[in-house]
């Protein structure tokens, strides 16, 4: 079996660039948020930001409680396919909360606005996204942040299909350190 680096075009994104990156918004998030009377709650959308979930709470030096949610919208494919479905629902209740909502990567826009819209009628006072990556060149919903949130960006994202750091292919290549392009041969003529 080929080694999974073998499949990656080029890298973006590194290891250390990455923890920079994610302890950088972490302090920025704890410094906005500082003021709240109750926790705020990270919602992490899975399984993409799962890692990056992991990293932001462990910087953040404010107390939260975490939860997830899942909402599909690529299945094994490359394009989203604009209609995400919300297909795991929360444990905690939001109700009268801050939520920091936890994306991967933030692309036509249409999976975050459904989760915000979610969120508010779940009861969120206020709802922030926080993603890793952004992609605005594709953006087809103008998503509106919910009460006082706001939008945190680790990285802007080049138009390429990236992969690494808890985003996929085909469930494949989540456990990437990095954040890498995948070669096109991967994802176009074959399953990975």
């Amino acid at each position: 079996m080929k080694s999974l680096d073998s499949h990656i075009e080029t890298v973006l994104w590194t290891p250390d660039q990455i923890t920079s990156r994610v302890s950088d918004l972490a302090a920025e998030i704890s410094a906005d948020l500082s003021h709240l009377s109750d926790p705020p709650i990270l919602v992490g959308v899975a399984t993409g930001a799962f890692l990056f979930l992991a990293d932001l709470a462990r910087h953040i030096r404010l107390p939260v409680s975490v939860d997830f949610i899942r909402a599909e919208s690529y299945g094994s494919g490359t394009e989203s396919n604009g209609t995400p479905k919300i297909s795991s629902d929360l444990k905690l209740d939001v109700a009268g909360r801050h939520v920091v909502l936890v994306e991967d990567i933030v692309d036509t826009g249409s999976t975050v606005s459904r989760l915000i819209e979610y969120l508010e009628s779940k009861g969120a006072s206020s709802v922030s996204v926080a993603t890793f990556l952004d992609k605005p060149s594709r953006r087809k919903v103008q998503f509106k942040l919910l009460g006082k949130g706001k939008f945190y960006r680790g990285f802007e994202c080049p138009d390429y299909f990236v992969v690494g750091y808890g985003m996929d292919f085909a469930e494949l290549y989540r456990n990437l350190p990095y954040i890498g392009v995948l070669k096109p041969e991967q994802y176009k003529c074959q399953s990975p």
